[in-house]
């Protein structure tokens, strides 16, 4: 039987974020896969854009 579960490392242990189904003395095998965290998703366009802070007449239109 399979179960996929999450769980955070205290420096010491895994405490899992939800209980398993299992039967006490079951042996399991334990596979790490560090999760990234959800702040480390790539810029779109416009913020990248925003954060240029360009110097510039607000419509670029009237210029010509």
């Amino acid at each position: 039987m399979i179960q996929e579960i999450n769980a955070i490392f205290d420096g010491k242990s895994l405490q899992l974020e939800s209980p398993l189904n299992l039967d006490i003395g079951t042996r399991v095998k334990v596979i790490v896969e560090t999760i990234l965290p959800q702040e480390q998703r790539p810029k779109t366009f416009l913020e990248t854009a925003q954060s240029l802070q360009l110097q510039g007449n607000p419509d670029w239109s009237l210029e010509n």
